[in-house]
């Protein structure tokens, strides 16, 4: 792929981390917690998945732990290396926010509260305004 290429599919993947992004706000704002959890995982995932086409690396998995460790480059690595502790906050949504079996006895939106869609959004923005600076702002 060449970089106009490379560049392009990570803006692509960006702009649909803000959307997702957007979307988790508004979930939060009515109350769907789990589902605003669930989309700012999203959101960050997709973020560090721009960066990783920016760089040409191929990305596989949902985990933005994970992403952040598959980033070759030690300089941008670092960049996030400080927000790993978040990205395991955001990997912990990826599955008890969606799936009924995914806690004991309980579903997801009897168990997520504004919190934890708070902590989630403010997760997802910080990984994202550190993707946006190797990404560009032409998203």
């Amino acid at each position: 792929m060449s970089k106009k290429q490379q560049h392009h599919e990570a803006v692509r993947w960006f702009t649909t981390a803000q959307e997702d992004f957007s979307a988790a706000i508004l979930l939060k704002g009515q109350g769907m917690y789990s589902h605003s959890c669930f989309i700012a995982q999203q959101a960050a995932e997709k973020s560090l998945k721009s960066v990783l086409f920016e760089l040409d690396v191929d990305s596989w998995g949902h985990s933005i732990q994970k992403l952040i460790c598959d980033i070759p480059e030690k300089n941008i690595r670092d960049k996030f290396d400080v927000l790993v502790e978040r990205a395991a906050a955001l990997d912990r949504y990826y599955i008890p926010a969606r799936y009924p079996n995914g806690l004991p006895d309980l579903t997801p939106g009897t168990t997520f509260v504004l919190a934890d869609a708070e902590l989630a959004c403010e997760n997802a923005m910080m990984i994202m305004e550190r993707a946006i600076e190797i990404v560009g702002d032409d998203t």
